[in-house]
């Protein structure tokens, strides 16, 4: 199925986003590990969040985890201190998705986990038991959510954990929104080195606990307002704080450069509020960004400022080769049939310094099972009119409203079989 959208002249919508798939996923962790029979409020409704309920919810056996990452790697996690056999599957694309690195640092604490086909790779066999923890090493220009996974189990391990990252650390803010969401449930868990977090075996408590709304749904709305570039238009998002420990909620600072200006209802920090949106002129010359603490803002930006033709260089994208799909590769791909030749770097670089080629007449950009790759671009439906979006069902794994909210908002979409 494909979409093909009609965007509107003008923009004048409110928008309730989807609540944060990243806190949603930890504090469900985080709930299972306290006994607690109280759900998080506001969880997302997304097909990542979705999983993780389902196997929680699940005697020991099989769990199918499709393609969510963050699930098979908190789930891994998680079943390696809960007593029984768990078998931990997903899609082909996941079967290639590495866990090495987790699955060794687990062992080197005392969990069994065992390979079912390739080594490295799910599907996993894991014999959940008491585990002793301790002291552990481990490369920190990895997935943050390897490190979180770790995390969240600590307070239940004999002898807590004592956890060193070696070299650099990538998406630091989402090891923050980690930690504090484990002392949200009473943890005593602190960094106690530059490169060190000390978790004590303390258990969590259980405890009432609401999920604000998510600042990566935000980030699709900034570039539909910064390609709109109409002054007359106007967005308002509901459930976003400022002060939030979400590190996309950087995007608000980013896309001030490029045009869109945002104001809270509430000035109140920390406390989820109305954002207002509007656009003004924007003459920024180049853009150049380490997305090293928010590589999933990367896509979005790619976008937005090719097609205002601002040329750009970004770094710290390491991590999208290792996504729901290898984003570079995608990126290069797709916007070559929008006309834009981007060129690579191994180190994790993406760079467009304004190189064109001549673009598709009728481009049908593909999503490779990848949520951000529909999302990001269907703004470009205001430059490429005939553009249609290959399986746009994709936005459920973080967004499942985000066409209804398009529509809402006065796109027209022609869903075309």
């Amino acid at each position: 199925m494909f979409y093909k959208i009609t965007p509107p002249a003008v923009i004048d919508t409110s928008v309730n986003l989807p609540a944060s798939k990243s806190i949603s996923n930890r504090a469900l962790i985080i709930h299972a590990l306290t006994g607690g029979e109280i759900w998080p409020e506001n969880l997302s409704d997304c097909d990542d969040t979705e999983v993780i309920i389902k196997a929680l919810q699940e005697k020991p056996g099989e769990a199918d985890l499709k393609g969510a990452g963050t699930a098979m790697r908190f789930m891994t996690a998680y079943y390696s201190t809960q007593p029984g056999e768990h078998i931990l599957t997903g899609t082909e694309r996941m079967k290639h998705r590495p866990i090495g690195i987790l699955v060794d640092a687990l062992r080197a604490l005392g969990a069994k986990i065992s390979y079912t086909s390739a080594e490295g790779y799910p599907p996993l066999r894991i014999t959940g038991q008491h585990i002793e923890g301790g002291f552990l090493e481990m490369p920190s220009n990895v997935s943050s959510q390897y490190i979180s996974a770790l995390l969240m189990i600590g307070p239940v391990l004999e002898r807590g954990l004592e956890l060193k990252l070696s070299g650099g650390i990538i998406s630091r803010p989402y090891i923050d929104l980690t930690l504090c969401t484990m002392r949200d449930f009473g943890a005593d868990v602190e960094w106690t080195g530059p490169d060190t977090i000390t978790v004590a075996p303390k258990p969590y408590t259980p405890r009432p606990y609401r999920i604000e709304n998510d600042w990566s749904a935000s980030s699709y709305w900034y570039e539909l307002l910064a390609l709109n570039a109409n002054s007359d238009s106007h967005i308002e998002l509901e459930g976003l704080a400022d002060g939030s420990r979400q590190g996309d909620s950087m995007v608000r600072y980013l896309f001030s450069v490029l045009g869109v200006k945002t104001s809270f209802e509430k000035k109140e920090m920390g406390v989820p509020t109305n954002v207002k949106l509007r656009y003004s002129q924007c003459s920024l010359p180049r853009m150049e960004y380490d997305f090293i603490n928010q590589p999933d803002l990367a896509q979005t930006f790619v976008v937005t400022c090719a097609l205002k033709g601002i040329p750009f260089h970004f770094k710290g994208l390491s991590t999208l080769h290792i996504k729901e799909t290898d984003r570079i590769a995608a990126l290069k791909t797709e916007m070559r049939k929008l006309g834009y030749v981007l060129h690579d770097r191994e180190d994790g670089e993406l760079i467009w310094e304004g190189e064109r080629c001549e673009p598709w007449s009728q481009p049908v950009i593909e999503t490779y099972e990848d949520h951000r790759m529909a999302m990001a671009f269907a703004g470009a439906s205001f430059f490429f009119p005939q553009m249609r979006i290959n399986h746009p069902e994709v936005v459920t794994k973080s967004y499942p409203r985000f066409w209804d909210d398009l529509r809402q908002a006065g796109f027209t979409i022609e869903s075309i079989v």
